[in-house]
Parts: structure tokens; C-alpha cells; sequence
């Protein structure tokens, strides 16, 4: 457990240094090195990385980097396609979702490698009027991404946050980090009553993300981004692929089954 709590501790610094990626860690935490449920598992998930987050607005905001106007459209629609993902995940084995999680995952470690410049953007790009029906579905779609697979989405958000609400880089990390909180509570109310939450396991293990995160934050003008965001998403690619392995065979099961129903029906 000593060991769980540790790792609890790498999840607030990985959301502090780079202000996302403490869902892709949480899951594969709780479910292989603590081996609990994946269902369990994708929903504490959401609880510990809510709270997390929260605590990581604040220094965002003192910093006037959370836009609260890009914010209040996107927010609502993504937690309420969050937590219509959470309902529909009680259609989907534990096994799947994994699975789901997983190319989550590689995606994830694409966008990280890619990158994006890091500039002096324009205030007045601020001003950019919102084009709502894109934000709402962007918001939605990674609001249901979140709730069936228990990632924030922030590699998700942070991009739709600069392209359609034409914030900068900065302002658009904090801004994320607002709407993952959000979402992510949103996600976990969605998985009450359809898993059991061991509430004192939960509320420790989130204690030490939070350490984590006040950890993070202070570092983060110490160490190199760039450097880092490769390092994790190289981590991503391994873990990915590690949890693709260890759930190869629902996915053989599932293809066979596709397999047999379309010669049955032709």
C-alpha cells in the first residue's frame, strides 16, 4: 500500500509539471499495482484526479491563467457527456474499457510527441469570438471519452482550447485543469451506485496526489518541458501497448465473436 501511495504522490506531480496526465496514470496504478477492479478502478480514478486538479486551479488563477469565459461553455456540456459515459460504461466489460484505455493512451503519447511551440501568443487572440457549436462538441465528446475510460482528456482539451477559443498556451493549461475537475466530478457521481468506492482508500490516496501536485507545481520552473513531455509519453507508448498484452485475449475473444456473427449472417 506504501507503494500505491507513492505512486499517488507521481500522479499530482505529473498533473503539476504538465498540468495533465494524471488519469493515464491512475488507472494503470490501481488496477496493476494495487490490483483493484478496472471498473473501481476508472472510478476512483475520476474522484482522485477531480480533486487533484482543483487544488492545481488555484495557482492557475492566482496566475490569471484560467479562462473563466471559455470555461463556462465548455465545462457543462463535457460534464454532462461525462457522466452519460460513466451510465454507458455499465454496458461495457472492465476488460474493454481497458482496452479503450489503452489506445487513449497511445493517442495520448502521439499529441505529447508532436508538440507545440511554445511562443508569446497574442493577448488579443483572447477576444476571439467562440465558436460554441464546435467547443460543445469537443466538450462533449471528450466528456464521454472521460466517463467510459476514466482519462481527463486534458491532451484533448488544451488543443481545443487554443484552436476554438483562441486562448494561449498558458491560459489554456490552467483552463483545462479547471474543466478536467469539473468533468471529472461529474464522471464519478455518474459510477455511484454502480460500483462500490471505498471512500477511506480513496480519500488518503488522493491526499498524497494532492502532495503531489503542490510538488509539481513548485518544480515546474526548475525542470524542461520539452524533456519532460517526451520522457512521459515514451512511458505512455510502453504502458499502452503493456495493457493492450495484458488484455490481448478479450480482444481475440471479441474479434472471433465479430468474426463468427458475420459468417452467420451472410
Amino acid at each position: 500500500m506504501l507503494v500505491g501511495y507513492l505512486f499517488a504522490t507521481l500522479i499530482g506531480l505529473s498533473l503539476g509539471l504538465l498540468g495533465g496526465g494524471g488519469s493515464i496514470l491512475t488507472v494503470p496504478i490501481l488496477v496493476y499495482v494495487l490490483n483493484m477492479d478496472p471498473k473501481i478502478s476508472i472510478a476512483l480514478s475520476l474522484a482522485i484526479v477531480g480533486v487533484t486538479s482543483l487544488f492545481g486551479v488555484f495557482g492557475h488563477y492566482k496566475n490569471k491563467n484560467v479562462d473563466l469565459r471559455v470555461a463556462s461553455v465548455f465545462a457543462p456540456v463535457a460534464m454532462g457527456g461525462t457522466f452519460l459515459g460513466a451510465k454507458l460504461s455499465q454496458f461495457l466489460s472492465g476488460q474493454v474499457q481497458l482496452l479503450m484505455f489503452a489506445i487513449i493512451m497511445i493517442i495520448a503519447s502521439f499529441f505529447m510527441l508532436k508538440g507545440k511551440k511554445e511562443s508569446d501568443e497574442d493577448e488579443s487572440n483572447n477576444k476571439k469570438k467562440l465558436n460554441f457549436i464546435l467547443i460543445g462538441l469537443e466538450g462533449l465528446f471528450v466528456g464521454i471519452v472521460t466517463g467510459l475510460v476514466g482519462v481527463g482528456g486534458g491532451f484533448l482539451i488544451v488543443p481545443a482550447l487554443v484552436l476554438l477559443g483562441g486562448v494561449t498556451m498558458k491560459k489554456a493549461v490552467g483552463t483545462s485543469l479547471l474543466i478536467i475537475s469539473l468533468k471529472s466530478f461529474a464522471g464519478f457521481a455518474g459510477y455511484i451506485g454502480i460500483v462500490e468506492i471505498p471512500w477511506l482508500f480513496l480519500g488518503k490516496f488522493t491526499l498524497f496526489s494532492v502532495v503531489g501536485i503542490f510538488v509539481g507545481s513548485y518544480l515546474v520552473k526548475f525542470v524542461s518541458q520539452s524533456a519532460l513531455k517526451k520522457a512521459f509519453a515514451i512511458f505512455l507508448i510502453i504502458m499502452g501497448f503493456f495493457i493492450l498484452y495484458k488484455n490481448k485475449d478479450t480482444f481475440i475473444t471479441s474479434n472471433s465473436n465479430l468474426t463468427h456473427s458475420i459468417r452467420t449472417l451472410s
